[in-house]
């Protein structure tokens, strides 16, 4: 069994992977250097070698993402049929859910002001500020991301309603669950809500100029997903016109933001370019690499591997075989 790894790894995470699969032979290559020549030999690739390069080999027969995001690596013809598919879903929550937090308290601790204050060295008070305690707080998916910054939120003192596709038994760190259909109705109840959806057809432009319309006069709008939940236009228009109170954006559409982007501009927006997952924070790495090497571990023995994703619908499924939002 031939395996390629694209992820960084150190000496310790090598010996990971190689007491879960003895017997494999493990070729380590960042995903740029992976060559056709190489991806005809092996059997599995982790990492997040590009989906257009992984067309037409039959012989691969697993694809570990280090991503939770599965974006295009579902798409027709993509991998060969039979191929599993596994995403790194769990190994980003804490890491993303404190850029939110982190975010959403300089928002509304008017932080950013201050810091431009101390640069200019004037002493100024901004005046009234928010609080996460006794506030409500929206969470359009609850997959490992959003339950994670739901069940910050919730430590914080917020009432926190959580949405995902289907209602189920509803985690201790929420105070009310509710289905996708109903996202209409509770936008006018938040005074955050936070997004953090994969990129697929069903969520493309879930947050239009209508639904930003819904919001609650003066809410916050975070978005971690893909930012391709959020019209982009839209959101720069909500924002100048005063109906929203401020925007924490890690994802935009497009990616990366062009200069002339009327977003850029817009008050009261935090923008970060797409920097709160990846490996920034050092255990994100750590995570990535126990999913992987469990998952190795099963591959070699011909065991069901976790986090496997629904081609159909590019979430992954959970454990009871559901599909996770």
């Amino acid at each position: 069994m031939k395996i390629v790894i694209t992820l960084p790894a150190g000496d310790r995470h090598k010996a990971m992977f190689a007491a879960a699969a003895p017997e494999a032979e493990l070729i380590y290559r960042p995903a740029g250097e992976v060559t056709e020549e190489l991806l005809q030999t092996v059997d599995a690739v982790v990492g997040n070698v590009p989906a257009a390069r992984l067309k037409g080999y039959e012989n691969i027969r697993w694809l570990q993402l280090n991503s939770a995001g599965t974006d295009g690596y579902t798409a027709p013809g993509v991998l060969a049929a039979g191929t599993v598919l596994t995403n790194s879903s769990g190994a980003y929550g804490l890491a993303i859910s404190e850029h939110m937090i982190g975010q959403l308290l300089m928002q509304i601790k008017h932080l950013g002001a201050y810091y431009e204050a101390q640069k200019e060295k004037r002493w100024s008070d901004f005046g009234t500020v928010g609080s996460i305690y006794g506030s409500t707080t929206l969470v359009v998916g609850l997959g490992d991301i959003g339950g994670a910054f739901a069940e910050r939120m919730k430590a914080l003192g917020s009432h926190v309603i959580g949405i995902r596709r289907h209602v189920g038994e509803k985690p201790a760190y929420l105070d009310e669950l509710d289905c996708l259909e109903h996202l209409d109705g509770l936008l006018g109840r938040a005074d955050f809500v936070a997004c953090s959806l994969p990129g697929t057809e069903a969520t493309y432009h879930l947050f239009d100029k209508d639904r930003l319309a819904r919001m609650k006069k003066g809410a916050i709008l975070l978005n971690v997903g893909r930012g391709s939940a959020v019209d982009s236009l839209a959101l720069s228009q909500a924002l100048r016109s005063g109906h929203l109170g401020g925007a924490c954006l890690d994802v935009v559409e497009p990616e990366p933001l062009p200069a002339d982007h009327p977003l850029w501009d817009a008050p009261n927006l935090l923008l970060t370019p797409h920097v709160s997952g990846f490996y920034h924070l050092p255990e994100t790495l750590e995570r990535v690499v126990r999913i992987a090497a469990d998952n190795l571990t099963a591959f070699a023995a011909g065991r069901p591997l976790k986090n496997q994703v629904d081609f159909a619908t590019g979430y992954r499924r959970n454990e009871a075989g559901n599909q996770a939002l």
